[in-house]
């Protein structure tokens, strides 16, 4: 997934109200930014850590950046925008990029499915259907392995749940947990951050539901699907 417009870098000053970023442009210039997550974004949001933006002119929009990743500058990068996923998965899913879900051949989003849910993806055309569930990962507490969540998610709780729901109607399930790091080896559970959510997580793979990790690649260029990582209880 190629940005639409290229990354221009800044120094991050401060992300507050979730949703909005303020950030030093090359130039000296100070502009807000839209964050497009909902996490607590652990470990990403120092005080002067360099960023990418995406500038836009969309007369709809309010602010005319959003803020897509953070520079490590050591060679990595963390994707922050957790609609990027989604898109980057279904890239590849429609080109059939995914070895373990290239049975599939029919790749349905956003469908509807447990109470008042919409499921991520709904891949059919070959034995049961599967219904993907895809969770953004940037945390990384200890070099080498990334964490999810990052905060209390109810909301992720709810699709294990969801997920569970369908194996028992006899679907398959798969947790699909993106990796927007380029610098983790594994993938685990904050079991620490969300108890609730881990226990949740025993439960749905007790019931059936499958486990796939992946990381990215990034870049200020794109983001695209990477390789297969382990998971790790």
């Amino acid at each position: 997934m190629e940005f639409t417009t290229p990354l221009i870098p800044a120094r991050l000053i401060k992300r507050y109200k979730r949703f909005l970023a303020d950030a030093r442009l090359e130039d000296g210039r100070e502009i807000t930014a839209h964050c497009a997550n909902p996490g607590s974004m652990l470990g990403l949001k120092d005080p002067e850590t360099k960023i990418w933006l995406e500038p836009n002119d969309d007369p709809k929009k309010k602010l005319k950046y959003g803020w897509r990743l953070v520079d490590h500058e050591n060679g990595h990068f963390t994707g922050v925008d957790t609609s990027v996923p989604n898109r980057a998965l279904k890239a590849a899913l429609m080109a059939h990029e995914v070895p373990e879900l290239a049975d599939h051949p029919t790749v349905r989003s956003e469908v509807k499915y447990g109470q008042n849910s919409r499921v991520d993806f709904l891949l059919s055309g070959n034995g049961p259907d599967l219904y993907v569930e895809v969770k953004s990962v940037t945390l990384s507490r200890k070099a080498g392995i990334a964490e999810f969540p990052d905060s209390v998610t109810a909301r992720g709780t709810k699709h294990l749940h969801e997920l569970v729901e369908m194996t028992k109607s006899g679907h398959r399930a798969l947790m699909f947990y993106l990796v927007q790091r380029t610098d983790a080896e594994v993938v685990t559970l904050a079991k620490d951050i969300d108890p609730t959510y881990a226990e949740a997580f025993d439960m749905a793979l007790d019931a059936g539901v499958e486990v796939l990790a992946y990381d990215c690649q990034i870049s200020p260029q794109a983001i695209t699907l990477g390789r297969p990582l382990p998971f790790r209880k």
